[in-house]
C-alpha cells in the first residue's frame, strides 16, 4: 500500500459538534462518514474509476441527508420549535444545492467532486454548530422548565 492509498480523512467527529441528542449525533456522525467516504473515493484511482465512485457514492450521501433532515424536523415540529420553518427551509435549499450539483456532474459538467464534498463538509459542521445548536439549547431549556415530555 502506497501513502497515497492510505485512508486520509476530510473531517473527524469532535464531541464539540455534540448537540447533546444521541439519536441526532449519531446520524451527524453518520453524515461525517460519508463526506469521508466521498472525499477517500475522490482521491484514489483513474479519472473514470472517481466518477463511478463518487456518482455511486453520493446518491447513498443525498438519501441519508434526506433521512436526517426528516428525521431532525419531525423531532422540531413536535416541539413547536419557534424557528422550524426557517430550519427547515435551509434543509430544502441544502438538498436542492446538492442535487443540481449532481445533476450537472452527471450531465458533463465540471464539477470537481473533491470542491463539492469540502463544500458538503463545510455546510454540514457550519449546520451543526450554529443552527443545530440553537435547537439543542432550546430542547435544553424546555427539559429545565418540565415542558418536555416524553412521547
Amino acid at each position: 500500500m502506497t501513502a497515497d492509498d492510505e485512508e486520509v480523512l476530510l473531517v473527524t467527529w469532535d464531541d464539540k459538534y455534540s448537540v447533546g441528542i444521541p439519536l441526532i449525533d449519531e446520524q451527524h456522525k453518520e453524515l461525517i462518514n460519508l463526506t469521508n467516504e466521498l472525499y477517500q473515493g475522490c482521491r484514489t484511482g483513474t479519472e473514470e474509476e472517481k466518477r463511478a465512485y463518487f456518482l455511486k457514492t453520493v446518491k447513498s450521501a443525498v438519501e441519508y441527508v434526506k433521512y436526517h433532515f426528516s428525521a431532525e424536523e419531525k423531532m422540531l415540529e413536535n416541539i413547536k420549535y419557534p424557528k422550524y420553518a426557517e430550519h427547515k427551509r435551509q434543509h430544502e435549499a441544502f438538498i436542492q444545492r446538492l442535487l443540481a450539483d449532481v445533476k450537472s456532474y452527471q450531465e458533463g459538467m465540471k464539477l470537481v467532486p473533491n470542491s463539492f464534498v469540502r463544500f458538503l463538509r463545510d455546510w454540514i459542521l457550519s449546520h451543526i454548530a450554529m443552527e443545530d445548536t440553537q435547537y439543542a439549547r432550546y430542547i435544553l431549556d424546555l427539559k429545565k422548565k418540565g415542558q418536555l415530555q416524553p412521547k
